[in-house]
């Protein structure tokens, strides 16, 4: 089974994982939806469409906007679905993280921590249950933190542990033949991490790894197309990638 014929809705695609994901799919023959959320980073999903297009054959297209807003996500579907024909597969990686106390966390840091994580992944499943293709996959990255016992990701604990909860709920109600998975990677050698973290506390994360490493992208992109392509049959779950840094 490869992704010939195929189309997949990839956010966050201008960089990091949604980017090398983006490439790995083209590369198996998926037609993409590319999705960035900054009109500076639409240029950047502009180039990686056009490029891909060129080299795989494969047909694209690019759609810049606020996923924590409704109307975003609808057009974000109608997009894919009015260029394709179809959606296959819906890969979510919009996200924030905050390493901060809770008792000195403010109101708009709650708001803007549950706005990016959580509303933007209700909306987001929401359109892939009523919108996704027969025999379709979801996959939300959440991530490995959720089976930590730390300090200072109480918010981000708590807004990722509702994309998994939503997840399983989903699995349980669909009526379609739908998959819905969670991806929840071991701390990412990526600017995501480095902007919470010291070098100590980085060093120390790469020996709770069996490997002694932070988890690369490229760990990640394989299990993605793991679950989408082969893993069908397994649904509601969260597969915890962190090669032993934490595990549940």
């Amino acid at each position: 089974m490869s992704f010939k014929g195929k189309a997949t809705i990839i956010t966050g695609a201008n960089k990091n994982l949604g980017k090398k994901t983006a490439i790995a799919f083209a590369q198996e023959g998926s037609d993409l939806l590319l999705h960035c959320h900054s009109a500076k980073s639409k240029t950047e999903c502009e180039q990686l469409a056009d490029e891909l297009t060129k080299r795989y054959g494969i047909r694209s297209t690019v759609y810049q906007g606020d996923l924590t807003e409704e109307k975003a996500n609808k057009e974000l579907f109608a997009q894919a679905i009015q260029k394709f024909g179809k959606v296959d597969y819906a890969i979510n990686n919009v996200g924030m993280v905050l390493r901060k106390p809770l008792a000195e966390t403010s109101l708009d840091e709650y708001n803007t921590m549950f706005n990016i994580n959580t509303k933007a992944a209700f909306l987001f499943l929401r359109e892939s249950a009523n919108k996704l293709a027969d025999n379709g996959s979801v996959v939300m990255l959440t991530t490995s933190l959720l089976a930590a016992y730390c300090d200072g990701y109480s918010l981000y604990q708590a807004a990722k542990g509702s994309v998994e909860y939503m997840c399983k709920a989903l699995s349980k109600e669909t009526k379609r033949r739908i998959s819905f998975n969670c991806v929840s990677p071991g701390p990412m050698d990526t600017p995501f991490l480095y902007g919470q973290e010291n070098d100590q506390r980085v060093a120390f994360f790469k020996t709770q790894a069996a490997a002694g490493r932070l988890t690369e992208v490229e760990d990640i992109v394989p299990i993605i197309k793991f679950v989408v392509k082969d893993g069908h049959w397994m649904t509601g779950q969260n597969l915890f990638a962190s090669n032993g840094f934490t595990a549940r």
